[in-house]
């Protein structure tokens, strides 16, 4: 098994190790990700737990709003508790200008407590969540990308998988884009790359959001705008 080629800012791995990295990547968030539903389309959404441990629900805005939320039954203690919840619409917060939506997980928990089960998740953590520095690595030429996300079988009412992409994240100017057109019900999702440390040990980041893309890829909210945008948040 070979390693990991250096590119310039990315890091593209060897097929055999990309498999290990998704796998391991549904190993430690695969309960961070949760199906979404609008009248008009389907999406992904994923929890994201700040550096305090305060818990947000992340997508892309075009998805907010009256939005089913499904419920693996992994999620629920006990399983099964629940099968979708929707949130209050205006309980999001909307930032177009990123192109995403925050939800504070504050209500889904107390909804859950008065209904008589409690999520059990693998939020994104904030350490697992990339920096400045790590976004800025990412350059021109593609590196590795991982997309977890929920896809869409053509059978109605088919329960909808989680899913693994794996694909090329590169830098066009100011924009961070997947370098590839994702299928029906990935935008929302959480976009991983790869990097490796001064003592050449590869490290798995996040590093934004996947949004609505032109038909040949997806622009990338990139996490540390999307840190900035929920320490804005109103706490309390």
């Amino acid at each position: 098994m070979g390693g990991p080629a250096r590119t310039l800012g990315g890091v593209l791995l060897e097929p055999e190790i990309e498999n290990d990295v998704a796998y391991e990547l549904c190993q430690i968030v695969g309960r961070a990700l949760l199906p979404l539903r609008t009248a008009g389309r389907f999406g992904t959404a994923f929890l994201f737990a700040d550096a305090a441990g305060v818990d947000h629900l992340l997508t892309a805005d075009p998805l907010a709003g009256a939005a089913e939320v499904g419920l693996r039954p992994s999620v629920t203690e006990p399983p099964g508790a629940a099968d979708s919840i929707t949130p209050a619409a205006a309980g999001w917060t909307r930032r177009p200008d990123l192109g995403v939506a925050i939800l504070p997980m504050a209500g889904p928990h107390a909804y859950a407590r008065e209904h008589g089960w409690r999520w059990r998740t693998q939020p994104v953590t904030d350490g697992l969540a990339a920096g400045p520095a790590t976004l800025a690595r990412v350059g021109a030429q593609p590196g590795s990308a991982f997309v977890l996300a929920h896809g869409v079988r053509p059978e109605p009412g088919t329960p909808r998988p989680l899913e693994v992409a794996v694909e090329r994240v590169v830098r066009d100017g100011d924009l961070l884009l997947v370098d590839a057109a994702l299928p029906d019900g990935y935008v929302g999702a959480p976009v991983f790359g790869v990097d490796t440390d001064a003592d050449g040990d590869l490290g798995v980041h996040c590093l934004g959001v996947l949004l609505p893309g032109d038909g040949a890829r997806h622009p990338v909210a990139p996490f540390d705008r999307i840190r900035a945008a929920v320490a804005e948040l109103p706490t309390g």
